[in-house]
Parts: structure tokens; sequence; C-alpha cells
């Protein structure tokens, strides 16, 4: 069962905390809540989310024959180069 209790705080930090709900769209009981929950927890461990990792490839064998990567990047930098002349 919740409690009720009474606390005196600064009239700016209220209207700023009221604010904050609203734009969260929860009570200003919701945030003081959040707010003491985090206090209080401060000494606890934080716990890290699940991390997604990529799926690894089992693929073998490199790139295809006729394929440099080398000429490629190459390649690319005179593109860029060219449109880098056009647009002044």
């Amino acid at each position: 069962m919740a409690e009720r209790t009474t606390v005196r705080l600064p009239e700016d930090l209220v209207r700023r905390a009221k604010h904050k709900a609203a734009s969260e769209g929860r009570s200003l009981t919701a945030l003081i809540e959040d707010g003491l929950r985090r206090v209080l927890n401060v000494g606890a461990p934080e716990q890290k989310p699940d991390r997604a990792l990529p799926p690894v490839s089992a693929a073998t064998g490199g790139l295809l024959p006729g394929i440099d990567l080398n000429e490629a990047a190459a390649r690319q930098e005179a593109e860029d180069l060219e449109l880098a002349a056009r647009l002044r």
C-alpha cells in the first residue's frame, strides 16, 4: 500500500518537475518515485542490457576472382575527386 507523505520543495523545482512529468505523460508522483529509486540504488551494480551480437559468417574462400579492393578504392577516390571538381 502506498504511503502519503508531505515534502517541502523549492517552488522552481516543483514547477520544473511538473513540467517534465507532463511532457513525459506521467504523474509527478511517478517522477519522484523514479528519482528516489535511482538515488537509493546508487551503490547497487548496474544491470547491463543484453548485447545483441551480429551474426558471424562461416563463409570461406575470400574475394571472388577479379575483385581487387585496392583498385575499387582508387576508382572511388577518382570519382570523388571528379565530383568535387565539378561542384567548384
